[in-house]
């Protein structure tokens, strides 16, 4: 395809703008440079199934935790299997290895967090983490909200260890789901279309009393017993938080006048919000700002105003996150040109090593491949000739947990302005499918086992 001259200059832009990335332990020293004091990192993905994409995350994270002293990871994963990992980099809980702490994350794409990169790096996380007082380790947490219930479950299970009023008015509360039987989008349907009527007043008032609890035992004195004490609490807190959230999300599947896109995404800045209360707590350690690392896929944390998303009256974390703390959040994106990736042909199918069709010569990825070189950070932040280049709408690939190359121009494409999109991008040329761990061991009954899969429906 022949280029534009806008495409020209934007090449030109590009190759002028780029910074290599020649495979060293001083890769993204000007990642952090630019990432300076911010206490909010978020970095992407183009695909949930990219080995290097999760390799670069993992490599930047532990950069931020040990040089800029980060508190929190926070995933596109639900809470309650990212609180079972919390736990054990923690130095708590039963789990022998990283394998073991990863094994709640049971429901398709098990890959997506199931792999060998994560594994690794919690397996580091807790070696840190040990090296520190337990008030400066760093947590491990889940911001999406499928897992009605199991937060559920984990509500009543710290109530039952530390309160049995309080879980009995729990059980009572939460017992407005039994009729429904353990599949979120039974409830959803019935509620939805107002043939059953919703829990919406039993869920709130389970999360304000939860959330009551929480700051009245916020003064506790710093001491590893009050840190973890306090870290229970929050993890109830938060799973209350998750159940009024998914009541929503699950009624509204079925009710077209809101986005459950938005309602999704707003709970993830929810997630965050609370994070960065819990972890500022006086029982967290000395006050301090909390600094955050976020991995969740480009489609989230790229300012949704940049892109056709917003054409839809669809808003995401990135967006929320500027709008509350503008340049302090740093948004990091990343892409591809070719290779293979980890994805499914439909919901819930196998997982399999897919081959990458080549970008398209039209889309920012073809200007990034034709660019070069093969690894680079593109800072796009306070660029004005890269901004001014980059101004018109171009194509960009998003690949979630499944992937179609028939029909790839209309399954993975969108317009997106990537200079206003991210801060930062990364792209790594020629990537290939993560390695996923073996299959955990499948629970019995377990209260998560009928919910939907992660990323339910979008994909991303």
């Amino acid at each position: 395809m022949m280029r534009t001259r806008q495409a020209d200059r934007a090449l030109a832009a590009i190759r002028a703008a780029a910074r290599p990335l020649p495979g060293t332990e001083h890769d993204h020293d000007e990642l952090l440079d630019l990432i300076g004091d911010a206490p909010l990192v978020l970095l992407g993905e183009a695909s949930h199934g990219t080995h290097e994409f999760y390799r670069e995350r993992a490599r930047i994270s532990r950069r931020l935790i040990v040089e800029k002293q980060f508190t929190a990871v926070a995933i596109e994963g639900d809470w309650p299997d990212a609180y079972r990992v919390n736990r054990f980099v923690r130095g708590q809980g039963a789990d022998a290895d990283a394998d073991a702490a990863l094994a709640g994350f049971q429901r398709f794409p098990t890959w997506m967090w199931r792999n060998t990169v994560v594994a690794a790096f919690v397996d580091w996380l807790r070696g840190h983490n040990a090296r520190l007082p337990t008030a400066e380790r760093c947590g491990f947490y889940g911001l999406d909200l499928y897992s009605l219930h199991g937060s559920i479950a984990a509500v009543l299970a710290h109530l039952a260890r530390t309160d049995p009023a309080a879980a009995r008015r729990a059980r009572e509360r939460y017992a407005c789901f039994d009729a429904f039987g353990p599949d979120s989008q039974v409830y959803g349907l019935m509620a939805g279309l107002g043939r059953a009527d919703d829990c919406e007043d039993e869920v709130v008032a389970m999360l304000v009393e939860l959330a009551g609890r929480a700051r009245a035992g916020g003064a506790a004195a710093a001491t590893p017993t009050a840190a973890d004490d306090a870290e229970a609490a929050f993890d109830a807190e938060q799973n209350a938080r998750l159940v009024k959230n998914a009541e929503a999300y699950y009624r509204q599947m079925y009710w077209r006048q809101v986005s459950t896109w938005n309602l999704r995404d707003d709970h993830m800045a929810d997630t965050v919000a609370a994070l960065r209360r819990h972890l500022s707590r006086p029982s967290n350690g000395s006050p301090r700002e909390p600094k955050i690392i976020v991995w969740a896929h480009n489609s989230h944390l790229g300012d949704a105003r940049a892109t056709e998303m917003a054409e839809r009256g669809e808003i995401n974390l990135g967006q929320r996150l500027r709008e509350a703390h503008g340049e302090r959040a740093v948004l990091v994106g990343f892409s591809t040109h070719a290779g293979t990736v980890m994805a499914a042909t439909e919901w819930d199918g196998p997982a399999e090593r897919k081959r990458v069709n080549p970008s398209r010569d039209d889309s920012i990825e073809g200007l990034l491949h034709a660019a070069g070189p093969d690894r680079f950070l593109l800072p796009l932040r306070g660029d004005a000739v890269l901004a001014q280049a980059l101004r018109e709408p171009r194509l960009e690939r998003a690949i979630g947990v499944i992937y179609r190359p028939e029909t790839e121009r209309w399954s993975h494409y969108f317009h997106s302005r990537v200079a206003q999109q991210f801060d930062a991008l990364i792209h790594l040329d020629e990537t290939r499918a993560i390695d996923p761990l073996p299959p955990p061991a499948r629970s019995s009954g377990g209260p998560a086992g009928d919910e939907p899969p992660e990323t339910y429906p979008s994909g991303l």
